[in-house]
């Protein structure tokens, strides 16, 4: 008896330890995550002391140092959660549109495969190992965000080249008073050139529409490429020929550089793609490249008169030699501007004397001309694109201002219209979102209307618990309205066609008089349903049940009736909870007539009886109609077959015919004879 006593003693000691071991265990772990660095000797310090915690010295001594323990750690807890940000959640609504994230699907495994060996163990083992370490290589994506980011880079790094190269070379004077400053320059670039190369053999591409990671196959792709060749010619180590050349040629022998202009042009590509301000991002572009053309013409200019001789002529530049045109600066800009007016087509520069330079100006004025075409066609466009959109919608307005004083229409109606339209325009509402997003395909249109109109559809009731298929069938069928102050949505009598659901604004429920207000609809409130859901017993039926006005300017969605019926056909549950919703307010306003609920669905199992009964019928009476057309034929065939038989006569046959067609019958042979009818 004492042993059991004893077991059960050690027993329930084990587990009060066990409990309080675990607790501390669990405790541990969770300060580990909040911070390994100094809450691992508290955790321990903790779950020494409840091994020796008890009722009597739980004040004092080692409990009381458990007890400070467990505080501080509470308030090292509380204070790691409100410092650490938390990760943003994403928002339900969207999340059950959208469904789950795409995932890495691994292939299945193949059933032609053998059974596994050792060494097929072995195999198996580095193969994955293999599949591991490839996973972990970075693969960019072209739509990311890093890969348009490191394409700016290198961009930046061309536009470097296409600018200074010329002019260093032209202009000795600007080579050789900072060659330390155009090395370091140089050599910057040279590496963001090399990366480039390391980064387009780890940008993924598409293929059946998904992102190639393969590194071989993008290896190998990058190598096949012209590109891969233009790219290799770009960073040959040509500037080291300075060496035995001399450091003034270092630009000339650099000019191979110039060959990544694609990706410049792949820079300004994606950069008018994500900006919001897609016009002036044209405009910038196309000041910059007639800067860079005018650049290169002065450029050469210069260069060309020091090839003729500075101060030769009157068309040259200016000798060296003459402290006013002597400076770096000043050469820069007297070329500077003397290729403006030429490129600009204006003249006014000094005419030129020798045959080379007739020449020289009738290319300069050749390129001008397209430049000046260039210009004008480009900055029209652009101008056009820009106001595009006003000037639709001045044309609306104009052509409804000539009709409405065409017909005699009063002013105050006019005002009320043109206030209307001018509403529309100064809230950003006058485009049409149908004719814009028509391109789209039905899901992105319904996604990109959920995010715009995203807290508005959260309030609406019959779209927080319905499945995905019938938000994206409503929302695609929504149609906006602006409603102007002091009108009427709907009137009491009048036939329902359609429902709306508030999204900016505020309506009254108004009474007779049309002055009262009965209630006041806010955003996310949704009305009309009562009256296009034909509900049973309804002493309404399809007809309007109260008078809504407009306090002020309303934007509303429309919702047909044709397009509401359309959608829930397929949506039963979503149907049954809009008729039950309606069946509750009409009976609420004492609206609905007490109706035999079963007798109505008798009926409607009758009327479904007699519709499959009804297509039995036509299905054997068209089986009967076709058996019918069948016989008939087959006794078409056999009657014309007997039409068109003859008659024959079998050898030793009783009957044969004379010369003149009589029968005659021989007599004592005994031979009977028969008639043959060949059917």
């Amino acid at each position: 008896m004492t042993g059991q006593v004893v077991a059960s003693h050690r027993l329930s000691v084990k587990t009060w330890t066990e409990e309080e071991s675990d607790r501390a265990d669990s405790l541990h772990s969770r300060g580990q995550s909040m911070c390994d660095d100094t809450c691992s000797e508290l955790q321990r310090m903790a779950a020494i002391d409840r091994r020796d915690l008890n009722s009597q010295n739980s004040y004092r001594g080692q409990g009381a140092l458990s007890r400070l323990v467990r505080m501080v750690m509470t308030l090292r807890e509380w204070a790691h959660k409100s410092l650490v940000e938390e990760a943003e959640r994403p928002d339900s609504f969207l999340e059950r549109f959208r469904g789950p994230a795409p995932m890495d699907i691994q292939p299945p495994p193949s059933r032609f495969s053998p059974a596994h060996t050792n060494s097929d163990t072995d195999n198996d083992n580095r193969h994955a190992k293999h599949t591991k370490r490839s996973c972990n290589v970075l693969v960019l994506s072209p739509s990311d965000n890093v890969y348009y980011h490191w394409v700016m880079v290198i961009g930046a790094a061309v536009l470097y080249n296409w600018s200074f190269l010329v002019v260093r070379a032209c202009f000795d004077e600007l080579q050789t008073s900072c060659v330390l400053v155009w090395l370091v320059l140089d050599c910057l670039c040279d590496g963001v050139y090399i990366l480039d190369m390391a980064v387009r053999l780890r940008t993924g591409f598409l293929d059946q529409g998904l992102m190639v990671k393969d590194v071989r196959r993008l290896r190998d792709t990058y190598l096949r490429t012209l590109q891969c060749k233009l790219d290799i010619c770009s960073i040959l180590p040509t500037n080291l020929l300075y060496l035995t050349l001399g450091i003034t040629y270092t630009p000339l022998l650099r000019f191979n550089r110039l060959l990544r202009l694609p990706r410049l042009f792949e820079s300004f590509e994606r950069t008018e793609t994500r900006t919001g301000y897609p016009n002036a991002f044209r405009i910038c572009k196309l000041v910059l490249y007639i800067l860079v053309i005018i650049h290169w013409n002065a450029c050469g200019y210069y260069s060309f008169s020091k090839v003729l001789g500075l101060g030769s002529d009157t068309w040259v530049y200016p000798n060296a030699s003459d402290p006013e045109f002597g400076s770096l600066a000043r050469s820069y800009i007297y070329c500077l501007y003397w290729s403006t007016l030429t490129l600009t087509t204006i003249g006014e520069t000094p005419p030129p004397v020798r045959d080379e330079e007739y020449l020289f100006l009738v290319f300069d004025f050749l390129v001008g001309v397209l430049i000046f075409a260039s210009i004008v066609g480009n900055v029209g466009a652009m101008i056009s694109n820009m106001n595009a959109t006003r000037a639709a919608f001045q044309s609306r307005v104009d052509a409804l201002k000539h009709y409405m004083h065409f017909r005699h229409v009063s002013k105050e109606l006019e005002q009320r219209v043109i206030r209307w339209f001018d509403y529309l325009w100064t809230n950003q509402k006058a485009v049409d979102e149908q004719e814009v997003l028509k391109s789209l395909p039905n899901k992105l249109r319904a996604e990109i209307a959920i995010n715009v109109h995203l807290e508005t559809l959260k309030k609406v009731r019959i779209f927080q618990d319905c499945e995905a298929g019938l938000l994206v069938e409503l929302v695609l069928k929504l149609r906006p309205q602006v409603f102007s102050p002091g009108d009427y949505i709907c009137r009491k009598g009048d036939v329902g066609k359609e429902m709306y659901i508030i999204k900016d604004g505020r309506l009254a429920v108004v009474g007779e008089d049309g002055v009262g207000q009965l209630a006041v609809l806010t955003a996310g409130s949704c009305f009309g349903e009562i009256s296009i859901l034909n509900i049973s017993g309804s002493k309404m039926g399809n007809r309007r049940t109260a008078n809504i006005r407009s306090l002020g300017y309303s934007d509303l969605f429309c919702l047909s009736k044709q397009d509401l019926m359309d959608a829930l056909q397929e949506f039963p549950h979503a149907r049954a909870q809009l008729e039950q919703r309606g069946r509750d307010i009409l009976q609420k306003e004492g609206l609905l007539e007490e109706v035999n609920v079963s007798a109505g669905e008798d009926l409607e199992e009758k009327v479904e009886r007699l519709e499959s009964s009804l297509d039995h019928l036509q299905t054997c009476l068209a089986r009967l109609q076709s058996e019918f057309n069948s016989s008939q034929l087959r006794l078409k065939q056999r009657i014309t077959a007997l039409e068109h038989s003859t008659i024959t006569v079998t050898p030793g046959s009783g009957f044969l015919s004379d010369a003149d067609g009589n029968e005659s019958i021989p007599g004592g042979d005994g031979i009977r004879s028969e008639i043959n009818i060949r059917l």
